[in-house]
């Protein structure tokens, strides 16, 4: 299998969209041999905030000697960017090695799986063959019904801040997002929650008593920041002092307590994690696409949120890096989201708008978004079309001291990506 037929496979006709539920994967993975019973997961779960917490978990398991995998979706520019072993993304001929098999495999079902549920098992396909001690397992969409909950009990769960997201999916309400989220938590395990909602803490707690589980929740008074720019933090946690990430977004390290709290859960299950690791590979983290830094004449910022709760944690990181300065947004959304509220929560920062349609079938047309705009707020906002031109209107005239921000959806920030990569 080739490139070409790789695509071809993930984004075929047969290959419907979001259908939850864990019987199609099963089989698939029934067929494949169960590679997943083979491997040792922390798994991961929340609507904001866990893509960073599997790249800093990993990060510090690599550091400590292990050999990791991980796997975080969506992409931004390319599918290997989900599965890395070590750091490093997955070869291309290893990657369509694992799909060609799993092609073979899903050739046998007679419901045909959907595109996440073909590319997961190619993940677990790779990581058994790299004999990955461990593997840090990010959830697509929700829990209980999501293909990665086929594997067996973890060693530790790990849940995120909940927020309104995927209603359609996962129900209108903070307690049943909640509760689907839950659903990863199986007995054997233990699990760590970023302290958050109380309806949501409510709902997890419960099922942690049903299974008979340990919850552990972090510790935001704990979390004391002693420096912040552009470039990233210096925080202690509980006893820990003087940590650094080179993630300067303020709910960075509340997702680092999270981290920090589940390390202690490994270390006491047995996992040797010198502390020395744990410093090295806060340190040594990249998460492309969340508060990163494009460009810094003038600077350009590209951050991933996609809901309210997102767009509410980049406000905050806008007024503690960047207060009082006026930003040009170059932003496009998704039509399930709630981009609304999105916009009423930036436009005060906002020196003007200028929209576009991120590169997704759920995408809502530019000029809709700009019309939205206009009608919530007073400020200007004009419709720019692709990413490379809204970026090019965005620059023009603008003197090195100005600010621009991406932002409204991950689907947009592989092209962002690629445009200062050309250009720069």
């Amino acid at each position: 299998m080739d490139q070409t037929q790789a695509f071809e496979f993930l984004q075929a006709a047969d290959a419907p969209g979001i259908r939850p539920g864990l019987s199609r994967v099963r089989e698939l993975l029934g067929n494949l041999g169960n590679p997943q019973d083979n491997l040792r997961f922390i798994h991961i779960a929340g609507t904001n905030g866990k893509g960073s917490v599997a790249v800093m978990l990993a990060s510090i398991l690599q550091a400590a000697g292990y050999r990791v995998g991980l796997f975080t979706s969506p992409f931004l520019v390319r599918y290997n960017e989900q599965i890395r072993i070590d750091g490093e993304e997955v070869a291309d001929a290893v990657l369509f090695d694992a799909l060609e098999r799993v092609k073979a495999a899903a050739d046998q079902m007679e419901e045909p799986p959907s595109s996440f549920e073909r590319f997961m098992p190619a993940a677990f396909l790779c990581f058994a063959e790299a004999a990955c001690d461990i593997v840090v397992l990010e959830t697509g969409m929700g829990g209980r019904l999501d293909a990665t909950n086929v594997i067996s009990s973890p060693e530790a769960v790990i849940i995120t801040r909940i927020d309104m997201d995927h209603m359609a999916f996962l129900g209108d309400t903070i307690e049943a997002i909640a509760a689907e989220k839950a659903g990863i938590i199986k007995p054997g395990t233990e699990v760590v929650m970023i302290r958050q909602s109380a309806a949501a803490e409510v709902v997890v707690r419960a099922v942690c008593q049903a299974c008979r589980v340990q919850l552990h929740l972090t510790e935001p008074d704990s979390i004391r920041v002693q420096s912040r720019d552009i470039d990233g933090q210096k925080f202690d946690y509980r006893a820990r002092r003087g940590l650094f990430i080179p993630l300067p977004a303020v709910y960075q390290t509340e997702n680092a307590a999270a981290v920090l709290d589940a390390v202690d859960v490994l270390s006491r299950k047995g996992r040797e994690i010198p502390e020395e690791a744990v410093f090295a590979g806060l340190q040594q983290v990249r998460w492309p696409g969340r508060f990163e830094v494009l460009l810094k004449k003038p600077l350009v910022l590209l951050d991933g949120a996609h809901n309210a709760d997102g767009a509410e944690a980049l406000a905050e990181t806008l007024r503690s890096v960047l207060p009082g300065r006026k930003i040009t947004f170059v932003t496009g959304v998704l039509a399930d989201k709630d981009y609304r509220r999105m916009t009423e929560i930036i436009s005060s920062f906002a020196e003007r708008f200028i929209t576009t349609a991120p590169d997704n079938p759920r995408a809502l047309p530019a000029e809709e978004l700009t019309r939205e705009i206009r009608i919530l707020t007073d400020v200007p906002a004009e419709t720019g079309g692709t990413m490379e031109e809204s970026l090019r209107i965005a620059l023009s005239g603008v003197s090195e001291d100005s600010v621009i921000c991406v932002f409204g959806s991950l689907y947009q920030a592989g092209a962002a990506r690629a445009f200062f990569s050309l250009k720069h």
